[in-house]
């Protein structure tokens, strides 16, 4: 069964993160496109996907190869390579793509500094480069180009034969859970009408639990805001109505975040985060 795949694989330098993001007219595409290792690269296999290309290249890469190298040797020795398609980057920005003379139309890729694009059975090639264009116009965290990517591909027609599945792999070394590994992101999307718009809710879900909070998103605990966290503390029943923002309130704001996963936000510095307050205004409103 062929993935009918486009794909970016990208590698930001000054967070050291390298990642891949897919979308698919396939089930559960995150389990055979996208293999990641943080500070050796990103490698996306697809169409007639074959995925030792994941382990085997990122083995070469970490051996010192360079992509484009990695490919032929991954590609030299299959005998349906005609029938494969592959993206690398490698943790110095290097990167390659290749597409086999077989894969179903339209299909190709296209590379830059820092990342490889490619896609098979597509629309056209419109959707290759509005998605390496799309990236390369980007600002921010790698996670949200990326996104931005997927959704430009599909904006040019995506996959020919629809939307099904999406996913974001993004590794940097000891950026895992509690720093005991590299998966710094990992989100799937198996099967949605819309993928990668759900995808991109869970990355704000994800960026809520698990990244720090910006220093232009930290806010000051004043009297006006503090009258407002009581009465919101009051509405989620963690604090006696008409309380004053003190010790009792900052140990129930605690108390919330705790209990709705943002242990990460907890501050001991009289501030709070954006994201934190707009978390607690939604909660009150349900």
């Amino acid at each position: 069964m062929h993935t009918s795949t486009f794909s970016i694989v990208a590698f930001d330098a000054a967070a050291d993160e390298l990642g891949v993001a897919v979308q698919s007219k396939f089930l559960a595409v995150g389990s055979v496109v996208p293999w990641v290792i943080g500070g050796v690269g990103a490698i996306a296999t697809q169409a007639w996907a074959n995925t030792t290309y994941g382990p085997r290249g990122l083995d070469l890469l970490e051996a010192g190869h360079d992509p484009a190298t990695v490919i032929r040797m991954l590609t030299e020795t299959d005998e349906h390579r005609d029938e494969r398609q592959a993206g690398i980057v490698d943790a110095r920005g290097r990167s390659a793509t290749f597409t086999g003379k077989d894969c179903v139309a339209w299909a190709g890729g296209i590379t830059g500094t820092g990342y490889a694009a490619q896609g098979n059975i597509l629309a056209g090639p419109l959707v290759v480069k509005n998605m390496a264009d799309a990236f390369e116009r980007s600002e921010g965290c790698l996670v949200d180009r990326l996104v931005a990517a997927l959704r430009a591909a599909q904006a040019a027609g995506g996959d020919r034969r629809g939307k099904q599945s999406a996913a974001l792999y993004i590794a940097k070394p000891d950026g895992g859970y509690c720093g005991f590994n590299d998966r710094y992101v990992d989100l799937r999307v198996d099967d949605h009408p819309e993928p990668i718009e759900e995808l991109a809710r869970l990355l704000e879900l994800h960026k809520l639990y698990f990244f720090k909070a910006q220093p232009a998103d930290v806010l000051t605990i004043d009297a006006t805001l503090g009258a407002e966290l009581c009465v919101l503390l009051h509405k989620a029943g963690r604090l006696a109505d008409g309380s004053v923002y003190d010790e009792t309130a900052r140990r129930a704001l605690v108390a919330f975040m705790h209990a709705e996963n943002l242990e990460n936000r907890v501050r001991d510095d009289g501030a709070i985060d954006r994201q934190t307050l707009d978390y607690l205004r939604a909660y009150v409103s349900r």
